[in-house]
């Protein structure tokens, strides 16, 4: 994957995270995915697993995720992705201003591999 194709593909699936539309953020990752955040406790593996995760996740916060850069990986299969992201919980309450890093593993045009990392103090207060 070159990186024109690698940054229609990040718009794409940050399209779909903003939407908060739990389907369309499936959709972007492989049947066979691996998801791993701060807030998982361990890997989410597979599609069911990622919509259970992120109904949850959906309607407790209200998030906005803008790319900052992206460092693609020697092989062109992925890549590091920093980005910023607005958290607001859904129930009301400050919004919480966030940068982190997504690790990125691609394969057939979608996310097999996906790891989040950010300061989870952030989200209360601290950080």
């Amino acid at each position: 994957m070159d990186r024109e194709e690698a940054m229609t593909l990040i718009e794409t699936i940050l399209t779909a995270w903003n939407s908060q539309d739990v389907d369309k953020v499936v959709s972007c990752y492989t049947a066979d995915c691996v998801y791993w955040d701060p807030n998982t406790r361990g890997a989410v593996e597979g599609h069911e697993a990622l919509r259970r995760y992120l109904t949850r996740l959906f309607e407790r916060w209200t998030m906005h995720w803008s790319l900052r850069e992206y460092f693609p990986f020697t092989d062109g299969d992925g890549g590091a992705f920093l980005w910023h992201a607005q958290l607001t919980p859904a129930s009301g309450g400050k919004t919480a201003e966030i940068d982190g890093m997504d690790l990125a593993v691609i394969r057939d045009g979608r996310l097999s591999r996906n790891e989040v990392y950010f300061d989870r103090m952030v989200l209360f207060g601290g950080g």
